[in-house]
């Protein structure tokens, strides 16, 4: 049962990303807009100052975007190939179940360097996206689903299944 629930919550992270990664291309408009505010520190009344610098090229954030959509798209990868993996030796012995985790382990790791680290290092601390509504909604779904990412991660790699 164990086993069961590892594989199904390693292919829900690698869903959920590639779930994000296709929402993005069909708004991707409005993505770009989107980050465009949160990088140029539009709207930010609470702390006026930044110590750091806003962002306005919009070159810079398609490419910031695109690096996001990319990473999304990285972990849905890993994630449904970790799922599948897992899945294809799920009654074979701990040490084969144990060393089919690899992916699901990236993919959940790429997860918390995609919401954690883009979203909640670069966009909630140093662009303060905290301080708009837009911002806050996109710290706080990255924040459930890396929380959630680590939390699967660390069930994951119990040997003991």
């Amino acid at each position: 049962m164990l086993r069961v629930l590892k594989i199904i919550l390693v292919l829900f992270i690698g869903l959920h990303a590639l779930i994000y990664a296709l929402q993005n291309l069909a708004n991707l408009e409005p993505a770009h807009a989107a980050l465009g505010y949160v990088l140029s520190n539009q709207g930010h009344e609470v702390y006026p100052n930044s110590m750091f610098f806003a962002v306005t090229n919009p070159l810079f954030h398609w490419c910031a975007l695109w690096l996001v959509i990319l990473g999304e798209f990285a972990v849905g990868y890993f994630g449904i190939k970790g799922a599948w993996d897992m899945f294809a030796v799920r009654n074979d012995t701990a040490e084969r179940f144990h060393s089919a985790k690899t992916n699901g382990v990236i993919a959940a790791a790429l997860a918390l360097l995609v919401w954690f680290g883009f979203f909640m290092t670069f966009g909630a601390a140093f662009f303060q996206m905290w301080q708009t509504e837009v911002g806050s909604g996109s710290m706080e779904g990255a924040f459930m689903y890396s929380m959630a990412s680590a939390i699967t991660m660390i069930f994951v790699c119990v040997t003991n299944d």
